[in-house]
């Protein structure tokens, strides 16, 4: 398995598993017209010099797209104790097509992402998971927080 960061002519694909992603979410709304957008701000910002999201993904082994991904981002936020240089890190659009599930390529790539917070020095990385996801991520450290998340949609 060889995992790599995702380049400007893979926002189609990283598009399309993020759809897979998403629909696995009870519940969402569903229109295709985010998804234009979406590649769009993919391929402006995976080639910038000093990205601040990335992308790590795995190719299908027939050579046909993307496997799976993990995308995520750094923030700059206001320091705090804990977290002086207010650098936080965010993941999203984990996803696996789900005829190449269970071979390890969701937890290649959110090592990948994980090992590039790490040398961007993010303190702290945040995600929501899936019920399906929740395994993984507890594996690699993360816990559930006692913050109540709120969201105001304008």
């Amino acid at each position: 398995m060889k995992i790599r960061r995702a380049r400007e002519d893979d926002a189609a694909e990283l598009v399309r598993l993020r759809a897979v992603m998403l629909r696995t979410f009870a519940g969402a709304d569903w229109t295709d017209d985010w998804c234009e957008p979406t590649r769009k701000s993919l391929a402006r910002r995976l080639p910038e010099p000093s990205p601040t999201l990335v992308a790590f993904v795995v190719e299908r082994p027939d050579g046909t797209g993307l496997a799976a991904c993990a995308v995520g981002v750094v923030e700059e936020r206001l320091g705090s104790p804990g977290n002086p240089e207010g650098l936080a890190g965010y993941v999203f659009s984990v996803s696996t097509d789900t005829d190449m599930r269970r071979r390890g390529y969701s937890r290649a790539c959110m090592t990948a992402l994980l090992d590039w917070f790490r040398e961007r020095g993010v303190r702290t990385v945040d995600l929501r998971a899936s019920v399906e996801g929740e395994s993984l991520y507890e594996s690699l450290g993360f816990r559930r927080t006692p913050d109540p998340a709120m969201r105001l949609r304008l």
